[in-house]
């Protein structure tokens, strides 16, 4: 959960007020939605725990849908995946299905397809969902299974982009 911890929030970012985020979901802290409302506001530690409980959630969700064993950096991926869109998008998700059937690589190629919210190509999920795949196919070449194939490239880019750059750009 540590990488997961750590990329979640170079997305996410952290307000400590209510707000709606791009499809007008209430959201606080670091993209906390479950009991986010108008009118509220956290402190710093609230903020940590309300992360740390909602990537507890994330990571459940991810323990229990996968059948295959994983390297750490494919979890830490699908958990970011899964706190971003929520169990229920992982179940019913082709990645999942690819991923169970032991095709990991082609696993981590579908997370570039989730860059849409509210029907709108959102740029900022563009680079999340690059991120992700980087990271994801980082767990398969340190198991030594798989070949990651051509990139996938980001906003037209030509894929070369680390996960830093990605994060902090």
């Amino acid at each position: 959960m540590a990488l997961a911890a750590i990329i979640v929030p170079q997305f996410e970012g952290t307000e400590l007020g209510s707000y709606r985020d791009a499809v007008g979901v209430w959201t606080v802290c670091t993209g906390h939605t479950a009991t986010a409302g108008p009118g509220q506001h956290k402190t710093p530690a609230e903020c940590r725990e309300l992360l740390e409980s909602d990537l507890g959630v994330a990571l459940d969700a991810v323990d229990r849908s996968v059948k295959v064993e994983i390297a750490p950096a494919t979890r830490a991926a699908l958990v970011s995946f899964t706190f971003n869109l929520g169990a229920g998008a992982l179940r019913r998700s082709t990645l999942l299905e690819k991923l169970n059937a032991g095709d990991i690589v082609g696993a981590c190629n579908e997370l570039p397809r989730w860059i849409y919210a509210g029907g709108q190509r959102l740029r900022g999920l563009a680079r999340r969902r690059a991120a992700e795949r980087d990271l994801c196919l980082e767990g398969v070449n340190d198991d030594g299974t798989a070949d990651t194939g051509a990139a996938v490239a980001d906003d037209g880019g030509d894929g070369s982009d680390s996960w830093f750059d990605l994060a902090t750009g």
